[in-house]
């Protein structure tokens, strides 16, 4: 085919919104020589029945940072193309039926405000003024975005691609890619066909840009990519005579959205329980094809928009609609170069918000493959968070059925999903949930979050305020600060790294001297040449050629990915042995006295200080004791192995009937940390985060030699820190912080808080997050005032630089 080149510098697949994004920002960055293959015509899959709603305020300050690029962008191409993109800044108002909601939609605004997005909580009143035709009876509160608007979708993306084109890029349509070729770990090219002509495109970046083809794509090349297809609804209107223009409207607690459009409503929804698609596979045919009506389905939504909306009891229905959207396991979509394959990269899985996320993801994915590492932090977003089960057609088909609506569900703190549970158990599962343990979810794992008393419902009873758990875990709290709790944390990553070099080679990864004794363990991050923080861990050194390195269960596969990345020429194996061993975390200044008691050995501060471990018997079995702690307190990790683990827990929990032994969840575990000031992976420390601006300097040795990122730490001491990460203490004890509230400076917002939790022995609640201080001294950050705003509302805040829990870490030597 004399369109198609032999060669290509990269071959995106997917001719939707974001493989035509992907393809113009690569384009824009010099890439001529870009090939896009789309099976059928551009926009064919889901693209052309997007609702095209562009919502600038998101979960996290990139995600918002990368809605606000698509916004834009999208204004602009229309001049950049010729092609009219509809991208109209009609605004929006989301309102609140109920008092939490009102408090959610609140807390966003405040969050929207640190972001630096324009917003403005506006009453019912005023609602009822912007949106005459909405019945406002039973609103209780409303916030208004007027930047964000709405587009023409299939438009969008003719114009990425066209502009994409403009620059050399070729895009081809009708040409289906059979198999995505790789040899020794990288990818070396494509196989297309096309009317019965066959071929082969030379290459060593592909990105995958199918959307609800991606996981099948993927998957014929080992590579993980865990989403899949949902049925979406939407109607809209005949013509309503004297409809105007008129801002897009959300009303989430009627799992609703609404839009006017050439003098037509839509009314579109994200039902509480969805209808999976495709399981079997997408049929080879489907070109603008939409999915049988099932109105029904769809009638309930369609009631209460009657009710809110009046004119629609009378107007006529234009089309009723159906089509099938991508959605993934945790509502996130995936960006990045999959663990599995180099110069593999993803882009997909929107999760419905492909028009307003594809703008911004293409340009950071362009990025991200040109400089090979991300312009910032996509942790939220990023491929490696993916678990290679999630990939299985019945979790996925089960999973999505419920993620769907999570999308207009409250968004409470702590919020558990409720599908396809139970993939993943530790071996003391069952004997902690026979104990009251209830559990949530993290990479599949069902870990115990907190612990029911007997008669107590073992359910979570959802809130913004104080929740039904919020004294258990205040007892679990107290009992690890003043007596002895014990922690099933077998979720923990466990990376084995051995050979001859493996020393040398971690060496060079790590920040920290982990070339140490047999028996210390080392707490280190492996940095990028930015000093940004790749991964937190802990590196146990075994024996003179063998490294065990624990990292959070939710990164593990990110940091396989990064030790496998860099490893070169050395004589070294890299070996997931997360199954392997439970962990079993005794923690509290009752901890010696218990394990004394299960345990011949000597647990004594000269025999086994702090860093260090030791092989111990334990009741009848064996274990490696780890001296470290995530809690600030005297603790073990137990690691034993997993067809011991529950025998081990038997014998403790034995041991501990006379002193005080309280089964503790990861709730407690996290309340424990923040008093402390411990940073955690994903929130407080990023690959955007400094690791000497995080405040982690203490972890890191220059001296040692080189490693990767020791530059950036130089230049870092020597220039000086640009913001600090504080701790702060309400003053109030009632309010509650979880994460993202707004960071008030002598009245300014200056940030936001990166995690939260309620400090028990404290008595407040606790936040972490960083403050700008170029030029200023540790004093001169702490002589500021400092307030959290949340929901609109402002409180009175301590800040310390030093943990305001045993700032010394005396207790942890005890």
């Amino acid at each position: 085919m004399s369109s198609l080149p032999a060669k290509a510098r990269a071959v995106v697949i997917g001719g939707g919104v974001s493989g035509c994004s992907v393809a113009y920002h690569l384009a824009k960055l010099g890439w001529s020589d870009i090939v896009l293959l789309e099976r059928k015509q551009l926009t064919s899959g889901t693209t052309w029945h997007a609702a095209g709603l562009i919502g600038q305020l998101r979960a996290s300050q990139n995600m918002t940072r990368l809605a606000k690029y698509s916004a834009d962008l999208y204004v602009q191409l229309e001049a950049e193309t010729g092609v009219a993109t509809g991208m109209r800044q009609v605004g929006s108002i989301t309102v609140a039926l109920t008092e939490e909601r009102k408090h959610e939609i609140y807390r966003q605004a405040s969050l929207a405000r640190a972001f630096d997005v324009d917003v403005r909580e506006i009453s019912p009143a005023e609602v009822k003024q912007m949106y005459p035709h909405l019945n406002t009876s039973d609103v209780v509160g409303a916030v208004h975005l007027p930047l964000d608007g709405q587009c023409d979708p299939a438009n969008i993306a003719m114009a990425l691609a066209k502009g994409a084109r403009q620059r050399g890029a070729r895009i081809v349509e009708n040409v289906k890619v059979t198999k995505v070729h790789a040899a020794k770990g990288r990818v070396t090219g494509v196989s297309w066909e096309k009317d019965g002509e066959r071929g082969t495109i030379d290459s060593d970046i592909v990105v995958n840009c199918a959307g609800m083809w991606a996981r099948e794509l993927a998957a014929s090349s080992g590579v993980t990519v865990p989403l899949h297809a949902c049925e979406h609804f939407y109607l809209v209107t005949e013509p309503i005579p004297g409809l105007s223009r008129l801002p897009v409207l959300r009303v989430p607690d009627e799992c609703a959205y609404y839009k006017e459009d050439a003098g037509k409503m839509m009314l579109g929804a994200f039902e509480p329980v969805a209808k999976p698609w495709g399981t079997a596979g997408i049929p080879e045919d489907f070109c603008f094809d939409q999915l049988p009506e099932d109105f029904a389905h769809f009638e309930p939504i369609l009631e209460k928009g009657v009710n809110r909306m009046p004119m629609l009891g009378t107007a006529g229905i234009h089309t009723f609609f159906n089509g099938p959207e991508s959605f993934t396991p945790d509502d996130r979509y995936y960006l990045g170069e999959a663990p599995e394959l180099g110069g593999y990269w993803v882009a997909a899985g929107y999760n419905s918000i492909g028009i307003v996320s594809s703008g911004g993801a293409g340009m950071a994915l362009a990025q991200w493959i040109n400089d090979g590492e991300a312009p910032f932090d996509l942790w939220e977003v990023d491929i490696r968070r993916a678990q290679p089960f999630q990939k299985n057609r019945r979790y996925l088909k089960e999973r999505v059925s419920e993620t769907l609506g999570l999308l207009y569900a409250d968004h409470f703190p702590y919020r558990q999903v409720v599908t396809s549970r139970g993939v993943r158990r530790s071996p003391l599962h069952e004997h902690l949930k026979a104990r009251g343990a209830v559990f949530g979810e993290v990479a599949g794992w069902e870990r115990a979050n907190w612990f029911a008393r007997d008669g107590q419902e073992r359910e979570y009873r959802y809130s913004w305020k104080r929740q039904n758990w919020f004294d258990n875990q205040r007892d679990e709290h107290l009992a690890v600060r003043n007596g002895v709790g014990l922690f099933d944390m077998t979720s923990f990553g466990k990376i084995r790294v051995e050979g001859r070099d493996a020393a040398a080679f971690l060496q060079k990864l790590c920040a920290n001297d982990v070339d140490v004794a047999p028996g210390r363990i080392v707490y280190t991050q492996m940095l990028n040449a930015k000093g940004g923080i790749e991964s937190d861990l802990t590196v146990a050194r075994l024996s003179d050629t063998a490294f065990l390195l624990v990292v959070p269960g939710a990164t593990l596969q990110r940091d396989l990915a990064w030790l496998r990345r860099h490893l070169g020429d050395e004589f070294v194996v890299v070996t997931d042995v997360t199954a392997a061993e439970s962990v079993l975390c005794l923690m509290g200044p009752r901890s010696r006295g218990l394990i004394q008691k299960v345990s011949p050995n000597d647990f004594s501060n000269e025999n086994n200080p702090f860093g260090t471990f030791q092989e111990v018997e334990i009741g009848m079995g064996l274990a490696r004791a780890h001296r470290v702690t995530y809690v600030g307190e005297l603790g073990w990790e137990l690691y034993v192995p997993t067809d011991q683990a529950a025998h081990v827990f038997e014998a403790i929990e034995d041991a501990g009937a006379g002193t005080g032994l309280r089964l503790c969840g990861l709730h407690t575990l996290d309340s424990c940390r923040i008093e402390k000031a411990f940073r955690h992976f994903g929130h407080d420390i990023t690959e955007e985060d400094h690791v000497l601006e995080a405040g982690l300097g203490f972890a890191v040795k220059p001296s040692k030699g080189d490693f990767i990122g020791r530059d950036a730490v130089l230049r870092k001491k020597e220039a000086g820190l640009s913001r600090r990460l504080v701790q702060f203490r309400l003053a109030d004890p009632e309010p509650l912080l979880f994460h993202n509230e707004a960071i008030v400076r002598d009245g300014r917002i200056v940030g936001t808080i990166t995690s939260g939790n309620y400090g028990h022995h404290l008595g407040g609640a606790i936040g972490l997050g960083y403050v700008p201080c170029a030029g200023e001294t540790e004093a001169d950050v702490l002589a500021s005032s400092y307030e959290i705003e949340i929901a609109g509302e402002r409180f009175a805040a301590e800040a310390a630089l030093k943990p305001l829990y045993d700032p010394k870490a005396e207790r942890v030597r005890m």
